[in-house]
């Protein structure tokens, strides 16, 4: 035993009263209790040397304070909740249990109302990583209006009783470059009318007092807006509409709402007394606008969007529509048929008589005579995909107009592309030669192999007679490769909760990756199994994965043992009091990590320091963001809309401490990064510079390298110039010429005053041709992914499966196998990914990766005799090229992951999922399939040209790293308030009870998005679920999400753009697409559709939702979900009166 511990209790428990921790029966052996303020031993507490060893004490060393992690018991046992006070408690269990008991892990808040129900404090029981409360205080002004949201602040545990000083605690909390912050909150003005409008909003902190965001609300002058017009007529079963442009909107026809953000750049929405957008204008300067203009026809559809380049002619010529508008045909049914994207071919869509999208075509398909054919069962899931050969839509639309196509499950079923289908195949007879992929649900097929136990769990039997079973999950997903007819089979097992414990996946070589996990109660693991070959006759590898969790179920340490070796520390978390991730202990063990990696925030949540540049010790990587504080050592100016003003990185390589200092237009693209170091102030060093069009396509770039010995200035790798087809009235790159004094050898290959040959494009806007780069062919899948590329005669031949998984390429004798995160080269396995780097079988070393904030590799090192060695060091240029003249390191040469985590292919091309990158030349070489909802650029664009903030997802679009969504205070207060209702929590419920499925919000105006959990970076996991799901969202629209990683996305979509609406809106938009569209789908794993969701929720079959209004006050929805749910709403927000 230990006697300071008596001793440092004995003199505390003199200082403080309340018991933080209560220690009232003997603990566990060999266990640590600590607490900040005070540890409390009451009779029945006892323990035994004889036993073990036990530690109490107060103070440092929890996690978050110190830098190892100390767990803490925390205790519930004394609910002080005041009986004078209105509250809502609520607790969640972590761990099992029948009776309520204090003493047990478990999740505690409460919110406190004020006469009028109002809330006025939530707090958060003892969650902070240190066991203390943290609160929310919600005040109110004169008029009863919440005109300031503030901040979370940690406070001394009351037991649930109400805390005061809240205000006073958190300015003293907040700092701001060093001194106490006395704006730990958002500050809005309100206009001072029954609208209540919001006028300006201050954001947290000091530096943003004098920067607002502001709100306009105007109509238009004359002359301001063009008028566009179509004539509509019926051609083929669709409207066709011709465009042409009327004039211009007359003063005060329409309503023009204004955002201003806070570095004064502006956004302005004119809509109709339909409220319907017509335009959309981002102002680049007091001349300038990018436009996007919204067309309807006659009959309110949506049949032409217009982007900023085409919107500046006077005349929307043929080929211009062509090349640069969106263009949308519907059949009577108002159903879209025909829709054409730029510079891509028309795309065609055949439905049955249930409204479900049966057949889909694109340019390219159409050459081959060829339609993606999606069959369904009965309740609406999909069973197969495949290829149907040949037919003209209106032809084949007919053909099924008074079908409900739908197939059912039997015990025969039918056999194609080697592989027996068991589900009948009742229409297109004998039209179907592909399959694709096909889905079972409720019970597995024949071959599946039979599974009872996964890690001493019950299997979830699929017995339909069962009290519980599989009925209504997912079994098995069958793939088949593109081009040849394996097939990756993958089959999930369930827990009697229904949770997903195993997913085994046998690949197209006959080997298996079989993936196991032991759920917590509260469905967390606590360590997963990973047993993999690559074929049924190479050697089995053994992965384990270990979990450990601090009392609210924050991830603390992850552990990673490969075939039964000493267990490896991947991470150690440990995590301040707002939960943000403070210190991270990376590689080797708890004790001796081989890095200790911190993490600072500003008082706006924005990461600013991994580590700290300016005092290295013993760190190998460091780097800082700057946002409002740029160092004036160099130009820089104060960004304070979320844009990184400067970026300052040094590495043990050679200790020298380089920046990039970061400019941008109106529209947020970079225009230009300068480099600069403490050596070379002025020598423009690894400098890009650059201008766009109008739709975001760049015009020139400038890109300078290293300054050669016995130069005067360094070398200027590229100065090209971007023409673009159709005379620059296109977003397809024609071709590029070098204006400068470009090297040939380095950056783009183009001499001096060169112009560059051709590039050309396939019917879908693929790049094909590249001659600069000697690349003389691109051949490309049904899913617009390259298979073939012929480069100065060289081959390079990928293989994928039907999902657009990449399982194969060769390039000349060297052939790499991608199975489940496993990589092979020649069928020798190089590495498998891990949390924090990979494994490097061939050494038999773990690396560990010091990645940025946009996920780009930047440092790579793994465990000698003396502690860390740097094996590779990667930095880059703003759009993505790698620095080259210093601390060149050969590093691993089977380990190509590199910009944003991407996997560098020999064709110099980073190889997102769904597109390729050309760093050197900043764009993609594919179109964003996720296009159609950033019609306001180009669809070539790499993350909307604004590099340094945002990164890709599989190249379908950016997100912001810091997260907006989930940093608006509305929504924040709106995503609560809906938690603490029945349909929130029942979704949470669903959430928790799977691990396969995050859910991801996007606030359609904005186009920020954020994930409810960390996305998953699909290098750090093994496969790729094997499906995609369409699901509803708000605004009358519909989004394919993508998986990433392990996980599928779920998205929720809340268009409210104007900030003013009430957060009860919100808060009522989450909840009807949570629960009328999202739990039965997480639970089923299936796109709930408008009609069987509403029926759940409202309790009649309906596409369209009700207003709020008559869901709370007719009596045909009382008792229905929604009925209840609003009600709910009501009483912990303030409704708005309509």
């Amino acid at each position: 035993m230990y006697k300071k511990t008596y001793i440092s209790i004995g003199l505390l428990w003199s200082l403080h009263h309340f018991g933080q921790i209560v220690l009232t029966a003997p603990p566990a052996p060999n266990t640590e209790v600590a607490d900040p303020v005070s540890i409390r031993m009451l009779p029945g507490f006892n323990f035994n040397s004889a036993n073990g060893t036990f530690r109490a004490y107060i103070g440092g060393g929890t996690s978050g304070n110190g830098d190892t992690y100390t767990p803490i018991i925390v205790d519930y046992s004394s609910n002080n909740i005041p009986g004078t006070e209105n509250y809502i408690y609520t607790r969640q269990y972590l761990v099992p249990t029948a009776v309520s008991d204090g003493s047990l892990q478990q999740i505690q808040n409460v919110q406190f109302f004020d006469g009028l129900g109002r809330p006025k404090q939530a707090i958060s029981i003892k969650s902070t990583s240190t066991g203390k409360d943290l609160v929310t205080h919600i005040p109110y002004d004169g008029f009863g209006r919440q005109v300031d949201s503030w901040l979370p602040v940690p406070m001394a545990s009351l037991n649930g009783n109400i805390q005061t000083g809240v205000e006073i605690s958190a300015n003293s909390y907040y700092q701001a470059n060093g001194i106490n912050d006395s704006y730990p909150f958002t500050h809005k003005t309100l206009e001072n009318s029954p609208l209540d409008r919001v006028l300006s909003q201050k954001n947290p902190g000091s530096d943003w007092q004098n920067k607002p965001v502001i709100f306009g609300y105007e109509t238009n002058v004359q002359g301001e807006v063009k008028k566009y017009t179509t004539v509509t007529t019926w051609a083929d079963g669709a409207t066709s509409s011709e465009l042409s442009i009327s004039g211009t909107y007359g003063e005060a026809q329409l309503y023009k709402n204004t955002i201003t953000d806070e570095d004064n750049n502006k956004t302005i929405e004119f809509k109709n007394g339909k409220g319907q957008t017509l335009l959309v204008r981002k102002v680049i300067s007091s001349s300038e606008n990018a436009d996007t203009y919204y067309v309807y026809n006659e009959y309110d559809q949506l049949a032409f969007v217009i982007p900023p380049l085409a919107s500046t002619a006077s005349v929307v010529s043929a080929t211009m529509k062509e090349d640069l508008c969106y263009q949308y045909r519907y059949d009577s049914k108002s159903r879209l048929v025909e829709k054409k994207l730029p510079g891509k071919g028309w795309e065609k869509m055949v439905y049955d008589k249930s409204d479900r999208l049966i057949l889909t075509q694109d340019a390219n398909l159409k050459s081959a005579n060829k339609w993606i054919i999606t069959k369904y069962d009965k309740l609406g899931r999909v069973a197969y995909t495949g290829f149907l050969t040949g037919g003209e839509r209106a032809g084949r639309q007919n053909e099924i107009k008074d079908l409900v196509i739908t197939e059912d499950r039997n015990t025969t079923g039918f056999t194609r592309n080697g592989i027996t289908a068991y589900y009948t195949d009742n229409y297109f007879i004998g039209e179907i030669p592909t399959i694709l992929n096909v889905n079972y649900y409720d019970t597995y097929p024949q071959e599946a192999p039979s599974v009872t136990t996964v890690l001493n769990q019950d299997v979830l039997p699929q017995a339909q007679n069962s009290d519980v079973s599989t009925k209504s999950l997912p079994t098995a997903s069958y793939t088949k490769n593109i081009e040849n007819d394996s097939w990756t089979k993958v089959y999930t097992y369930y827990d009697k909760r229904g949770r997903a414990i195993a997913i085994h996946s046998l690949n197209h070589l006959g080997g298996y990756t079989k993936t196991e996990s032991s759920l917590k109660f509260s469905g967390v693991p606590e360590y997963t199994l990973i047993e993999h070959k690559r074929t049924a006759n190479d050697p089995k590898i053994n992965i384990k994965e270990t979990f450990e969790y601090d009392h609210q179920e924050r991830l603390v340490r992850h552990w990673n043992q490969v075939n039964g070796g000493a267990q490896e520390l991947l991470a150690e978390n440990l995590y301040n009091d707002l939960g943000q991730l403070q210190t991270k202990n990376v590689g080797n063990t708890t004790g001796s990590p081989l890095q200790r990696v911190k993490y600072a925030y500003n008082i706006r949540g924005w990461m600013t320091k991994l580590n700290d540049p300016s005092n290295l010790q013993n760190k190998l990587f460091a780097f800082e963001l700057r946002y409002s504080n740029p160092n004036n050592q160099y130009s820089g100016s104060a960004r304070y809309n979320g844009n990184i003003s400067q970026m300052s990185w040094i590495t043990q390589n050679d200790a020298v401490l380089r920046n990039y200092s970061y400019e941008y237009d109106a529209l947020n693209r970079l225009k230009e990064g300068r480099f600069w170091d403490a050596m070379n102030l002025d020598r423009g060093e690894y400098h890009e510079q650059l201008t766009y069009d109008f739709n975001g396509n760049i015009k020139t770039l400038l890109r300078r390298g290293k300054q050669l010995p016995g130069y005067t200035a360094p070398e200027v790798m590229d100065h090209l110039e971007y023409h673009y087809e159709n005379g620059e009235q296109s977003n397809k790159l024609s071709y590029l010429k070098e204006i400068g004094t470009g090297n040939a050898l380095s950056g783009y290959p183009l001499a001096s005053g060169s112009t560059g040959s051709t590039i050309t494009y396939d019917a879908n806007g693929n790049m094909t041709t590249q001659l600069d780069k000697g690349i003389s062919s691109i051949q490309y899948n049904y899913l617009n992914l390259p298979g073939k590329i012929t480069q100065n005669s060289k081959v390079t031949d990928y293989l994928y499966r039907a999902d657009g998984v990449k399982v194969r390429k060769v390039f000349g004798t060297e052939t790499t196998d991608y199975l489940d995160g496993f990589q092979y080269t020649n069928s020798i396995l190089k590495f498998f990914p891990t949390a924090e780097g990979y494994f490097n079988v061939e050494t038999g070393k773990y690396v560990y990766n010091y990645t940025d904030h946009l996920g780009n590799t930047r440092l790579s090192y793994s465990k000698n005799g003396l502690g860390a060695e740097i094996i590779e060091e990667n930095n880059y240029y703003p759009f993505g090229l790698k620095h080259e003249g210093y601390n060149t390191l050969l590093g691993n040469s089977t380990y190509q992951y590199k910009y944003q985590g991407q996997e560098l292919q020999e064709t110099g091309f980073y190889s997102f999922k769904w597109r390729n990158y050309m760093p050197d030349v900043g764009r993609f070489f594919n179109i964003d399939p996720l296009s159609e909802k950033y019609s306001y650029q180009s669809h070539y664009n790499f993350s909307e040209n604004a590099v340094v903030a945002h990164r890709e997802l599989e190249g379908l679009e950016k997100v912001f790293f810091q997260n907006v969504l989930f940093k608006d205070e509305r929504f924040q207060k709106a995503y609560q308030a809906e938690r603490q209702t029945s349909g929130g929590k029942e979704f949470s419920k669903a959430l928790s009870s799977q691990n396969k499925i995050n859910v991801l919000y996007t606030n359609f105006s904005t186009k920020y998005a954020t994930g409810i959990a960390p996305l998953i970076d699909s290098k750090k996991n093994f496969s790729e679920i094997s499906k995609t799901y369409k699901i509803g969202v708000s605004a009358k629209e519909y989004d394919k999400i993508s998986e990433n990683g392990t996980k599928k996305i779920q998205l929720i979509g809340i268009s409210y753009g104007d900030k003013s609406t009430p957060a009860f809106d919100v808060a009522a938009t989450i909840n009807h697409e949570e629960v009328a569209h999202g739990t039965e789908a997480i639970k089923k794993n299936e796109e709930q559709s408008n009609a069987s969701g509403h029926k759940s929720y409202y309790g009649e079959n309906r596409e369209a939702s009700p207003e709020d209004k008559e869901v709370l006050t007719d009596k045909k929805y009382e008792g229905t979900k929604a009925n209840t749910n609003l009600k709910e709403l009501e009483q912990i927000l303030e409704k708005p009166k309509k």
